[in-house]
Parts: structure tokens; C-alpha cells; sequence
């Protein structure tokens, strides 16, 4: 005999934040989540809002500053997401909002030293928007003695389920897939973050659809040495910040007297390879994030891979984790668990995230 379980449907609109540390911009997603069982979820606005050179400086010399020019930079951050946050709701005329999830910006990342920062106090943006936020979804993780990421897995879990990966090429490449009846997910390497860099020496903000690289040459000595990086091969859970990059991999980089173009293109096969890396041939792969834009990239990717690469809507593509985080704003809000142990290394599974309100 079968039971069916009639559950009430419930319904939440949120406000999702989301800023990487490509420093694209600031991710602004407006959804609407319904619960009956499960979980889905509707996209009503969503926009980029590109920083200004002036705030993309600040951004990136923030991990140079001092504690004290920080935490003025968190508060001025703070209230400059806030007046971005009205700003979208009066473009898209939005009058129902239950609460803001923020993700912040990501200045250092140490979970090896039981430390990570993302600015953009959340009591500042809920003063300027006078709605209730949550934020710091990382800093509890970090304390358990977890790597405070990846986040975004739990909602690939429950939103994301019909793909048997999902992958992100965002400033770093992370990803998340089931096994053994668990989550499995962390951060691969780098990608837009150093694509970036090299792509601005060359006077553009990104390398479009990666026609810089794909007419670069490849260095096999450079691919060599990078793909040999220590990272790789210590065990998981492990994550990436801004730091490795810095102290690793531009040093490393540096050595070889290349052209810019010759840079694109061996980090572009060195991306490509430490994905194919981690995923099973004849798979889908959801693909999602800044990086899904380079076609050279995607290209790579299909060919070393052997999977079926699936590019989802523009809307999810650039939203995909401000949906996320507004998901797990949602959960702490519900006190239910939002950080998986099985990805971040966490003492146990958790309901993280700093609940402000105005």
C-alpha cells in the first residue's frame, strides 16, 4: 500500500549576492524558492553591475592593506552593496522580499590557518536596505576546522540533481558530483582569475571567447611545471584563494619569458587537463560561471574530457551561484543544514551564515 504525504507548499523571495574574485562585478539574482517535498525555484530579475576601476583597485590591493583599512573596506563595502541592493530593486520594481543573502567579497582565504575573510558587512547592508540579511556563510565552516568551501555543492544537490557534475569556471574551477550516496566537490585550479590578469596586461578586462589564447602557443615546459603545482596533488578537502595564485602560480608563470597569448593558451590546456582529470568519460557536465562564455576553453574541456559539456541558459550561467547562496540564505533561515562536512572537512555538518537585521 502507498502513503502519499500531502506537505504545504512554501514559498520565499530573496535577493542573492554574489561577487567573485575575478572581479567581473557584483551578482544580483531576485528568485522565488517553493518548497513541497522538494525544492525549485524561478528567476525574476538578475543583473550584473560591473565595478567601477576605482572599486575593482580597491578590491584587489585589499589583501595588501592593513586590519585597520579593512575593516573600514568592509563597512564601505558594506554600504555600497546596500545602495547597489536598491538600486536592483527599484530597476526591476521588486516589493516582496523576505531577506538578502550575501556572499561578500573574498579578501583572504586561509583555512589552513583557521581564518577567512569576505567584507561587506552585512549589518551595513541590511541599515541601507532596511531588510533582514544573512552572510558570512564561510567563517563557521572555518572554525569547525572545515575549508569554509566549497558552499555552492549543497545547492547543486538539491537544485541541480539531473546532472550527474556541475562545474563552475568562475575566478577558480570548482565542482561538485554524488558518490557513494555523498557529496563530493572542491576546487580544481584556476581560471578566470589568472585569465584575467594576463588578458589586462593585454589592455581588455577578459580574454572574449578566448581568442586571445586560441591563437596563442603552447609552452609545454610552462604546462609541465604547472601542472605539477604541489596543490594537485595533496588530498582533498582542500580550496584555493587569491594567496595561491599570488605566491605560486604568477612566480611560476614569471619564469618563462612568454607573450601574453602563449600564457592564455598554456593556462587554458593546463585548465582543461586538471578538469578532464576529475570527471568520468560519457557523463553530462552542467557548466556555469564566467568561463562558460570561452568558447576556446569549452572546447578543451569536451575534447580531453570525452563528456557531454551542457551550456544552460545565459540567466543560469551568470547567476547560477547568487541563486545558490540565496538558496543557502534560505536554509540558515530555516536552520537547516547549508555546509556539507563531506566537501568543506568540517567536525560535522552545519547551518551556517550571520543573520543581520536592520
Amino acid at each position: 500500500m502507498y502513503f502519499y504525504q500531502n506537505m504545504e507548499q512554501r514559498q520565499w523571495n530573496v535577493i542573492g549576492l554574489m561577487s567573485g574574485t575575478s572581479l567581473d562585478g557584483v551578482d544580483l539574482v531576485y528568485v522565488t524558492f517553493k518548497e513541497n517535498g522538494q525544492y525549485t525555484y524561478k528567476i525574476h530579475a538578475a543583473k550584473t553591475y560591473n565595478y567601477s576601476d576605482e572599486w575593482r583597485s580597491k578590491l584587489r590591493n585589499a589583501f595588501e592593506q592593513s586590519k585597520d583599512e579593512i575593516e573600514n573596506l568592509n563597512i564601505e563595502y558594506g554600504i555600497f552593496l546596500g545602495k547597489l541592493i536598491n538600486k536592483f530593486i527599484t530597476e526591476h520594481a521588486i516589493s516582496e522580499i523576505d531577506f538578502i543573502a550575501s556572499h561578500g567579497h573574498t579578501i583572504f582565504h586561509r583555512p589552513q590557518e583557521h581564518y577567512t575573510l569576505q567584507i561587506g558587512d552585512g549589518q551595513s547592508i541590511a541599515n541601507e536596505t532596511s531588510i533582514k540579511v544573512i552572510c558570512d556563510f564561510r567563517s563557521q565552516d572555518v572554525i569547525l576546522g572545515g575549508q569554509g568551501a566549497p558552499l555552492v555543492p549543497l545547492g547543486d544537490l538539491l537544485l541541480f540533481s539531473d546532472f550527474d557534475y556541475c562545474l563552475n569556471l568562475g575566478g577558480f574551477a570548482n565542482i561538485s558530483y554524488q558518490e557513494h550516496n555523498e557529496r563530493k566537490a572542491f576546487d580544481i585550479c584556476p581560471v578566470n582569475v589568472v585569465l584575467n590578469f594576463y588578458a589586462e596586461k593585454l589592455g581588455k578586462h577578459y580574454d572574449e571567447n578566448g581568442d586571445l589564447a586560441s591563437v596563442g602557443s603552447l609552452h609545454n615546459e610552462l604546462l609541465y611545471e604547472l601542472n605539477n603545482v604541489s596543490f594537485y596533488t595533496s588530498s582533498s578537502p582542500k580550496s584555493l584563494g587569491i594567496e595561491f595564485v599570488k605566491s605560486v602560480l604568477i612566480p611560476l608563470i614569471s619564469r618563462f619569458n612568454l607573450n601574453e597569448s602563449a600564457i592564455l593558451r598554456t593556462f587554458v590546456e593546463h585548465v582543461a587537463i586538471k578538469i578532464a582529470e576529475k570527471v568520468k568519460p560519457h557523463k553530462t557536465i552542467l557548466i556555469t560561471g564566467g568561463g562558460a562564455y570561452n568558447r576556446y576553453l569549452i572546447e578543451r574541456i569536451k575534447k580531453l574530457s570525452n563528456c557531454d559539456c551542457v551550456m544552460p541558459s545565459k540567466e543560469l550561467i551568470d547567476f547560477k551561484e547568487a541563486l545558490i547562496f540565496a538558496f543557502l540564505g534560505l536554509r540558515k533561515t530555516e536552520n537547516k543544514i547549508n555546509c556539507l562536512k563531506s566537501v568543506t572537512g568540517a567536525t560535522n555538518d552545519h547551518s551556517s551564515g550571520v543573520i543581520f537585521t536592520p
